[in-house]
This record gives C-alpha cells, sequence and structure tokens, in this order.
C-alpha cells in the first residue's frame, strides 16, 4: 500500500546515488490526461500539473530509491478487496520494469511491484498504463527485493526529458556533501539601531537538526532597499546573498521556517528592537516566497 510521506526520516544514503541502466525511456502519461508535445512527441504534465521543486525535495528526501520503471501490467483490485477507495478512484496492483535506477540504499531487481490508487477516467474506466512509463519515489522491502512501497499515492509522475532532469538535479543537490541541513527552530534575534536613521541590521541564528551553524541577517540602509542573505558557518557574513531558487538551502528556509519570530527566541527586551526583527523576518519570508506543493 501507499503511505504518506509527510513526516518520515531520510532514510536514503544520497551519496549511494546509482548510475543509469541504460534502458532507453518510452512515453508516458499521468492519472490526469497530459498534453501532448507536438515537437518531441513525449506526454507532458500540463501546466499546473507538474510536481514543484519542493514535491521533488520531499518525495525523494522520504524514499528510500528512485527509479524510472515502465508498466508491465497494471491489475486491478475488485472493490470488496479495496473497501476504502471511493467509487471514482482505483487500487492497483502493478508490476513494472527496471528502467533506470535514480537513487538508492542497496541494488534493485530488473522489475518491481507495487501498489497504488489513482483516479479513474472520465468514462470510469481504469486507467491504461500497459508500456507507460513513470518515475517512482518508494521503500524498497527488507525482504523482497523487488516489491517496493510508494512514499505517497501521488509520489509517481509520468517520465519525460523535463521531469528526469529536475529529479536528477534534486538528488545531486541533496547528495552534495555541503547539502544544508533541516531547520528545527529559531533562536537568539538580535536587532540593532545604526547612528543614522533608518539604518540597522538584524541577525536570527538558526537550529539545525545536525547543529550546524546558519544565520539569516537583514541589513538596512538609508534611502536603499534592505539586503538580507544567509550565512553557513561561525562567522556571520554581512555580504551574504539569498539562497537561489529552487535550490536546497531555498528549499529549507521557505518550507522550514516558522510564520513568526518564536517569543522566547529574542536577546532584547526592548520593544522596539523585537518589533525592527520581527518586520525584518516577515521581510525574509516575502522574499523567499511561498513553498508551494501540488503533490507532496
Amino acid at each position: 500500500m501507499t503511505k504518506d510521506s509527510g513526516s518520515r526520516p531520510n532514510r536514503c544514503n544520497w551519496r549511494a546515488v546509482a548510475a543509469t541502466l541504460g534502458a532507453a525511456m518510452l512515453m508516458a502519461c499521468s492519472t490526469v490526461m497530459p498534453a501532448q508535445s507536438q515537437e518531441s512527441g513525449v506526454a507532458e504534465l500540463g501546466p499546473g500539473e507538474d510536481p514543484t521543486y519542493a514535491d521533488l525535495v520531499t518525495f525523494a528526501l522520504a524514499s528510500d530509491l528512485v527509479a524510472i520503471v515502465q508498466v508491465d501490467d497494471a491489475i486491478a483490485f475488485p472493490p470488496e478487496r479495496a473497501p476504502d477507495v471511493p467509487a471514482s478512484r482505483v487500487r492497483l496492483y502493478i508490476e513494472s520494469l527496471t528502467q533506470s535506477l535514480l537513487a538508492s540504499d542497496r541494488g534493485v531487481g530488473e522489475s518491481l511491484v507495487f501498489v497504488t490508487d489513482t483516479d479513474r477516467e472520465s468514462d470510469g474506466d481504469v486507467p491504461d498504463w500497459e508500456d507507460r512509463s513513470f518515475v517512482i519515489f518508494a521503500d524498497q522491502s527488507t525482504t523482497r527485493p523487488n516489491e517496493v512501497q510508494l512514499v505517497s499515492s501521488r509520489a509517481m509522475f509520468p517520465t519525460g526529458p523535463v521531469i528526469e532532469a529536475r529529479v536528477r538535479r534534486v538528488l545531486r543537490q541533496l547528495a552534495a556533501s555541503d547539502a544544508p541541513q533541516a531547520i528545527t527552530g529559531l533562536r537568539d534575534v538580535i536587532s540593532i539601531a545604526g547612528n543614522l536613521a533608518g539604518e540597522s541590521e538584524t541577525q536570527m541564528f538558526v537550529e539545525t537538526a545536525s547543529g550546524a551553524p546558519v544565520s539569516l541577517t537583514v541589513l538596512r540602509r538609508p534611502g536603499m532597499e534592505p539586503q538580507w542573505g544567509v550565512s553557513l558557518g561561525e562567522i556571520v557574513d554581512t555580504s551574504a546573498r539569498p539562497p537561489e531558487r529552487e535550490s536546497l538551502a531555498w528549499f529549507r528556509f521557505a518550507c522550514s521556517l516558522p510564520a513568526d519570530l518564536p517569543a522566547d527566541a529574542f536577546l532584547q527586551s526592548d520593544r522596539t528592537a523585537q518589533q525592527r526583527a520581527r518586520e525584518d523576518y516577515a521581510f525574509v519570508l516575502r522574499a523567499l516566497g511561498p513553498c508551494e506543493r501540488r503533490y507532496s
């Protein structure tokens, strides 16, 4: 069965990212009917249907296997064997061929089997997935090497050159030796006014799962736009820059920072300084933008 990936720890050793097995990818389809590319002939997800960067990172962190598979057979469960599945959806037993192993703690066989729930076609029929290819995010069985469990019923996407490139980029980012760690909180917030009106510097120290030092700095100068950045290290770098969009650092901040500064995080009792820090923190959140998700 599939399961929710919301709060699972990352159990995958991402430095064990596997090499491609070399099998060619075939055309792909989606549980929502995809648009057909006129140039490549590859079925792509339509606008607003493709997974976001946050979706891909979330699923990758929750998985110990990422692979591209070609569906060999999809067998629908009879309704009496899937009583919890609504009439508009169907539970499928999938037999697939492994085309590319993108990441895994250990090797897999040439075939993988798993179960997933999906929407029926508009006419109520079971979707025809035979010979279609998908990228899946899953956990491997410890006793049956060819059995996997999707981390979510939505952690399965039709393949194509665009999504495969995006997934590979995420896996490379996670495998990097300096990959940013998960954020667990904020502490030691301080805001100091400068000598000139409108001049100030706010520092906010970020707690991480590994204990690695991380801090946010917001600088304000009269007549200039506020500047902010992230320092990764013991020394606060006032020339630090914001993290790039669709980077793992951006994901950690945009998807993990709390909506407001915790009341016990301030090192100052001065209310003016606290209010200035809150305004600077709100500025950082606006600059990061929302952590958009469509599937996770």
